[in-house]
């Protein structure tokens, strides 16, 4: 870390860097950031920065308010807008005031976990699909106006926003992060663009900053980016489907050469992240409207189950390519792009070490369209159905003594807390949808 520290130091200077952005992510998943300047490089790796941790939601109270911002020089990147060679930008560590990681920190939890997946002898790599909406603009008091109707892969002049997306493709590329797919999704207006394999916390990082740049390019042209999970009512929202394995060294644990290609510890692992997944929706999917998404009729997973080829089931086992061992994973279909992906990773992390640890026994593969079958037919098929709302999903997850090990007391409680207080305020709103239908009627 020392000489990674000192080559940092060395291209900021070299690169004539004017401004360094250290930033840090709060339990709802927002950034947050402070600016120094070069000269305090030094002391920042050294002391960390000191800043009021009591004015970032989930991080401290009144009575702890300083904490220490402290860089991680490994996350550190050269600036992709304009002034390219004056900003450079890096991901923090919050300690407290005498070095110890600070329990508000949601980076530091998923940490934790790694930590937790080494001592076991793995190492956990995700991919992301991120799903995400361009409109005309981001008043909510005014209609959605999505810039074209165009459908998957429409490569067209349906697909106005193709230049957005380059540029996106652009910058992302420039700040080191890779790329795999990028596409028009189902609905108007909707884009996808799936990041290529890679540890847990630096993908995590890297999606933070993914939607800081989708946002900033979006603005630059003059339009609206969102990563709501459910904007428009009568289309499918934006999902996180996201690509898990664990590896020990260059090996896929997850590889077996079978009728699913999946090996004893990919199966344990699948099994625990199944039997965990209602007490962990609330993390992955932690909005009043991404259960707006999580229905039936609009791809989204409604029931915990896996499947091969099922787009319907939470977890699919994609195929293998010939001679890709590597390759092996699990697609966990239900998170969003709303979600704080230090947290996600780390939930859906600790389920399947549970899985693997407790040698949790997989049931069998889903049938081949959950959408069609009525809830009786799921409840004799065994399959239980996902929280249907954030309030459902907070009583299991408050339930849980995995999700709370795992986010640890402060940061459990306070997500408990914060999130019922944001379901109440939701459920006393009266919506167009009731006006519509009772005003004038009853």
């Amino acid at each position: 870390m020392e000489r990674q520290a000192d080559y940092v130091m060395r291209k900021v200077e070299d690169r004539g860097v004017r401004l360094v952005r250290l930033m840090f992510t709060d339990v709802h998943g927002q950034l947050k950031s402070l600016n120094i300047s070069p000269a305090e490089l030094e002391t920042a790796f050294e002391e960390g920065m000191f800043f009021d941790g009591s004015s970032i939601d989930g991080f401290s109270r009144v009575a702890e308010q300083d904490v220490l911002a402290v860089p991680d020089a490994e996350s550190f990147q050269l600036d992709a807008s304009k002034d390219a060679e004056r900003i450079a930008s890096m991901f923090c560590n919050i300690e407290t005031a005498d070095g110890a990681p600070f329990e508000g920190d949601t980076r530091q939890v998923l940490r934790r976990q790694l930590d937790a997946a080494r001592d076991m002898g793995f190492e956990f790599f995700v991919a992301p699909e991120l799903e995400y909406f361009l409109f005309a603009d981001g008043d909510p008091s005014t209609p959605l106006e999505p810039l074209d109707q165009g459908s998957y892969f429409d490569l067209t002049t349906a697909d106005v926003a193709s230049s957005i997306r380059r540029r996106t493709l652009q910058s992302l590329e420039h700040l080191g992060i890779s790329v795999e797919y990028s596409f028009h999704e189902d609905a108007p207006s909707q884009h996808e663009i799936d990041l290529r394999y890679t540890e847990a916390l630096t993908m995590a990082d890297s999606v933070m900053t993914f939607r800081l740049i989708v946002k900033e390019i979006a603005a630059e042209h003059g339009v609206h980016a969102t990563f709501m999970p459910k904007p428009m009512a009568n289309e499918q929202g934006s999902g996180m489907h996201t690509h898990l394995s664990l590896f020990r060294g260059d090996e896929n644990a997850f590889y077996a050469n079978d009728e699913i290609g999946l090996s004893a510890i990919g199966r344990q692992f699948m099994a625990g992240l199944l039997h965990h997944a209602p007490e962990i929706t609330a993390v992955t999917n932690q909005l009043v409207n991404s259960y707006k998404r999580l229905i039936p009729g609009f791809e989204a997973p409604v029931t915990v189950s896996w499947a091969r080829s099922n787009r319907s089931a939470l977890v699919r086992v994609p195929s293998i390519k010939r001679g890709k061992s590597d390759s092996a994973r699990i697609e966990y279909r239900s998170p969003d792009p709303a979600c704080n992906p230090y947290l996600a990773f780390a939930v859906m992390l600790a389920a399947g070490l549970e899985g693997i640890k407790n040698q949790y026994v997989l049931g069998p593969e889903a049938p081949a369209d959950l959408f069609k079958m009525s809830p009786s037919e799921m409840a004799e098929g065994g399959h239980e159905q996902l929280p249907n709302s954030l309030a459902n999903a907070l009583d299991r997850m408050e339930e849980s003594d995995l999700v709370k090990s795992v986010l640890g007391d402060h940061l459990f409680g306070w997500f408990i807390t914060n999130k019922r207080r944001e379901f109440f305020e939701y459920t006393t709103q009266v919506s167009q949808f009731e006006l519509d239908r009772y005003l004038r009627n009853i």
